[in-house]
């Protein structure tokens, strides 16, 4: 596997980690599709709340926060009607967007989580 596909892997599991700890639960990590990928499917009681994860190891090009586009927020909507359209259990459940954002050495990273980051309107 390449170097940046096992750090995002990495940093995905991280932010899982941290996300459990703080009473959400695990449904799914790198869910694909034909019209994208979500890095985690998670719980929060009874929303689903798709979890975004950005990590970049320096921060002086751009922050994590900053690499995240409108195509690549539309990819995410796209990708979470289909695990909506698969997943009939939540189909009605209401949905949250968050980014956990990682920056650092993964060994001493430093984690934002924002909670409802973005929504499908914004798109």
């Amino acid at each position: 596997m390449a170097k940046h596909l096992e750090s995002g892997h990495a940093a995905e599991r991280l932010a899982r980690g941290r996300l459990e700890r703080r009473g959400l639960v695990w449904i799914a990590s790198n869910y694909r599709c034909r019209l994208g990928e979500l890095d985690l499917v998670m719980a929060d009681a009874s929303m689903l709340v798709v979890v975004e994860v950005r990590y970049r190891r320096h921060t002086r090009m751009m922050n994590p926060c900053e690499s995240l586009t409108v195509g690549k927020l539309r990819r995410v909507a796209l990708a979470t009607r289909h695990f909506l359209h698969r997943h009939p259990r939540w189909r009605d459940a209401p949905v949250r967007f968050d980014v956990v954002a990682i920056h650092g050495p993964l060994e001493e990273a430093r984690m934002n989580w924002i909670r409802g980051a973005f929504t499908i309107d914004d798109l």
